[in-house]
C-alpha cells in the first residue's frame, strides 16, 4: 500500500488557508482543541460524509488531521480507495501544540474528553490489572492480560487498534446527529461559496457554529 501524502506542521501552517481540513477525531478530542477552521468528522462516520468530501477536494486539496497521525494515514488510504485524494498532517494535532501554534475550540461549550489514545492506555492497563488481581484467584484470568498483550502487539504491527473503534462507539466519542449533520452541510457549502468569490482564500482561524 502506497503511503499518503503528508505535511509537516510547517507546511500545513502555510497553506491552510487553501486546504480543506478534516479532523477525524472523536468529538470530544476536538472539543480539547483544533487546528483553526477544522471541521469534525470521526473515523466511524467517514463513509457518510464521502459524497461531500468527493466535492470538497474540487475546489481544495484536503488534509485529514488526528491526534497523532495514524487514524489520518488509515482514513487517507480509506478515502484514496474511493477515489478521494487527501493529505495526512505528520505530528498531528499533538505536533502542531507542541509548535505553540494556535488551536481553536468549539463556541457550544462541547465538554472535552481524553484523546483517544489516552483512553486506548487507561482501558487496557486496567484490563491487564483486572486480569493479573483476578489471576490470584484462579489462573485462567490471566489469559484475559495475556489476551490484550497479544492485541496491543497486533496493534502496532498491523497500525490498527480493535480497542479504539470498540471506544468510538460510547456515547461520549459519538457526534450528536445534529451537530454532524451541520459538518456535512459546512462541508458541502466551501466548494459552492469559493466559486462564488472573487478567488480570495478564506481566513485562517474563523471557525463557524457549524464547524464545531
Amino acid at each position: 500500500m502506497t503511503a499518503p501524502l503528508a505535511l509537516d506542521t510547517d507546511q500545513a501552517r502555510t497553506r491552510l488557508p487553501q486546504l480543506t481540513v478534516v479532523d477525524v477525531r472523536t468529538p470530544g478530542e476536538y472539543a480539547s482543541g483544533h487546528l483553526p477552521g477544522a471541521l469534525n468528522i470521526p473515523l466511524d462516520h467517514l463513509r457518510r460524509a464521502l459524497p461531500a468530501l468527493k466535492e470538497a477536494t474540487d475546489q481544495r486539496e484536503l488534509l485529514v488531521v488526528c491526534a497523532s497521525g495514524a487514524r489520518s494515514e488509515s482514513v487517507c488510504s480509506l478515502l484514496a480507495d474511493n477515489g478521494v485524494p487527501a493529505m495526512t498532517l505528520t505530528g498531528g494535532t499533538q505536533g502542531w501544540r507542541e509548535r505553540g501554534l494556535e488551536l481553536q475550540h468549539p463556541a457550544t461549550g462541547a465538554r472535552a474528553t481524553w484523546s483517544m489514545e489516552r483512553q486506548v492506555r487507561f482501558t487496557a492497563g486496567g484490563i491487564v490489572l483486572a486480569g493479573l488481581g483476578l489471576g490470584r484467584l484462579h489462573p485462567a484470568w490471566r489469559l484475559l492480560s495475556a489476551g490484550v498483550a497479544g492485541g496491543l502487539a497486533f496493534s502496532a504491527v498491523s497500525n490498527t487498534c480493535g480497542m479504539a473503534h470498540l471506544l468510538a462507539k460510547l456515547p461520549h466519542n459519538r457526534p450528536r446527529p445534529a451537530d454532524l449533520d451541520a459538518t456535512l452541510t459546512t462541508l458541502a457549502r466551501r466548494p459552492k461559496e469559493r466559486a462564488e468569490s472573487t478567488g480570495s482564500a478564506e481566513p485562517v482561524g474563523h471557525a463557524t457554529d457549524a464547524d464545531a
